[in-house]
């Protein structure tokens, strides 16, 4: 008679995945491993996972005053060297890049934030702007562009009458 008993494998601890770790649950576990399984068997890799990139737009107003097209855009903690403005016939090109960082040391405690992040905005201008005459200035983080127009644009305007379509007679089939 054999008196030896079973004895038991050595369990070796696993890492949990993004889902296993966070939900914890059958479901979650296996929707984790048949995700890796199809990133392996496809040869991509996991960005999904890893945080995006910052998209950043400044705000900008667009206004006329007296006969000059003025553009501002809030541009905080940027300066004349992140920015590129260019001026054609019939656009005003903004393009820019901020980098900020910032870093908090206290008793304790340490926080670091980091805010990249590039943009492009193109904005339409009237006919007959003065590319020649146009000037940018910077300060408290508001860039405002002015562009010389014309004194009067013909506006070309006419109100449409609204019809409504003919009514087409329908008829039962039998």
């Amino acid at each position: 008679m054999d008196t030896k008993k079973p004895t038991t494998a050595e369990i070796v601890p696993r890492v949990p995945t993004l889902f296993e770790g966070t939900f914890n649950f059958p479901m979650f576990r296996r929707l984790g491993r048949e995700i890796d399984f199809l990133f392996d068997r496809f040869g991509l890799e996991r960005t999904f996972l890893e945080p995006a990139e910052t998209v950043w737009t400044p705000d900008l107003e667009m206004f006329r005053r007296d006969n000059t097209i003025v553009v501002r855009a809030d541009v905080p903690g940027m300066t004349k060297n992140d920015l590129t403005i260019e001026v054609t016939d019939g656009q005003l090109v903004l393009r820019g890049e901020r980098k900020q960082e910032k870093e908090e040391k206290k008793e304790g405690f340490y926080r670091a934030e980091r805010t990249y992040g590039a943009f492009y905005r193109m904005l339409p201008l009237p006919e007959g702007v003065k590319v020649d005459e146009a000037k940018a200035t910077i300060k408290d983080g508001v860039l405002e562009v002015t562009v010389p127009a014309p004194a009067k644009v013909e506006e070309k305007k006419r109100t449409l009458t609204i019809e409504e379509p003919p009514k087409i007679a329908t008829t039962k089939a039998a």
